[in-house]
């Protein structure tokens, strides 16, 4: 009989953690599993049924008890009704439900912490989030991550497995991307033909540096260092708040930077973008669990900058495959703009070499599906263990 893996998290929208589920589903189908994955549906639910995944819509992404409690009975019947060997919760609400359903149904119960999650007034929120932290064993997306969970929740470093989230290197691959679309996309945003391109991709969210991106720009436009020619992309995956960009736009007027600086909705390819770009931009002011863009940036043999907190310098490889800043920090941001500007064209040739191998050896995202498979099949082969001597015993 095959094992059959069910998936638990709040919706199927857009995303990292839904990416990854449908990443695993596709990931088990291929190698002969069954897939499961029970959601409160979404656009992500047609891509599911096209790999041959069956989707269970829940409301699960309810913080309330009582649907919680309804939720628990929901998954213990499908846990039976699907003849469910493991559950993987990956959000908080929908863990609640698919813990006590697991532990009813004397399934193993696995989490993925994707994110650092906060305390709440008076640490309140840290009871709330402690369902994470009773899989076992919990996955963490980073050593960031990993030692979070240790620090804040006491576990021991043997019950977490460390799995990268990965990149998809077939998508985010330079040699995919034709001479045709690149000159498209310059002709679209209107790039002088000999210019210098940096691209911070990422929605527009305050935490995500945008202003210390430009405060860093008029740095260096105060000395000088920006020829006419020079562009700053600020690339959004779709619109983003009003008043944030609003508020944007006044900044790159205020410091006389409307020539230099462009911000870019929904851009439809951004694989494209990457390689029009001469150097990417991470400038979070937060800690990322993870940090997608850094390790796209180096797949597509970019060199990044990013600031050296979070999952960042597990990333990239300061002055290998790009740079690290003092987070926050204005001036650390420009310096390490500099030096990836005045690059020479044989430098940045050995950077895209070692970037794109540094990504191919440890954040691909076939790496992610094996280790996840492999971490699916060392769980359930404990629990025939544990199982066996119960079965030894029993009456004939």
């Amino acid at each position: 009989m095959k094992n059959t893996v069910l998936q638990v998290l709040p919706a199927m929208g857009v995303g990292g953690v839904e990416r990854g589920t449908t990443e695993i589903a596709a990931a088990l189908v291929g190698a002969g599993w069954r897939a499961v994955v029970a959601s409160g549906g979404g656009q992500g639910v047609k891509e599911l049924e096209r790999l041959g995944v069956t989707h269970i819509e829940l409301p699960l992404d309810t913080k309330s008890p009582k649907q919680i409690k309804r939720n628990t009975q929901a998954l213990a019947g499908v846990i039976t009704d699907e003849r469910v060997s493991l559950v993987h919760a990956r959000s908080r609400a929908p863990a609640w439900s698919a813990y006590s359903a697991a532990k009813v149904k004397g399934v193993p119960f696995v989490t993925t912490f994707h994110g650092v999650y906060g305390r709440g007034f008076l640490g309140l929120k840290k009871l709330y989030n402690r369902v994470m932290v009773r899989g076992r064993p919990v996955i963490a997306i980073s050593q960031f991550v990993a030692d979070h969970i240790v620090k804040e929740y006491g576990v021991t470093p043997q019950d977490i497995t460390t799995i990268h989230r990965g990149v998809d290197l077939s998508y985010f691959d330079p040699a995919s991307v034709t001479p045709a679309r690149i000159v498209q996309l310059a002709k679209d945003w209107r790039l002088p033909d000999d210019g210098q391109i940096v691209m911070l991709p990422g929605r527009l969210s305050r935490w995500k540096g945008h202003e210390l991106l430009i405060d860093a720009l008029a740095d260096m436009a105060k000395q000088a260092l920006l020829p006419p020619s020079f562009r700053c992309l600020m690339v959004a995956p779709a619109e983003g708040p009003e008043t944030y960009r609003a508020s944007l736009e006044w900044r790159i007027q205020a410091n006389g930077l409307d020539s230099y600086v462009q911000i870019i909705d929904n851009c439809r390819d951004i694989v494209a973008a990457y390689m029009i770009s001469d150097v990417v931009v991470s400038a979070s002011t937060r800690p990322e669990a993870f940090g997608r863009v850094v390790a796209e940036g180096q797949a597509m043999g970019r060199p990044v900058i990013a600031p050296a907190h979070g999952a960042a310098p597990e990333i990239l490889l300061p002055a290998v495959t790009g740079w690290l800043f003092t987070p926050g920090d204005t001036k650390s941001l420009s310096q390490s703009l500099q030096r990836a500007l005045a690059m020479t064209p044989q430098e940045r040739e050995v950077l895209a070499s070692q970037a794109r191998q540094h990504v191919e050896e440890n954040f691909s995202a076939e790496k992610m599906k094996d280790e996840t498979l492999a971490l699916y099949q060392s769980v359930l082969d404990h629990a025939d263990q544990a199982m066996a001597p119960l079965q030894h015993t029993s009456p004939a």
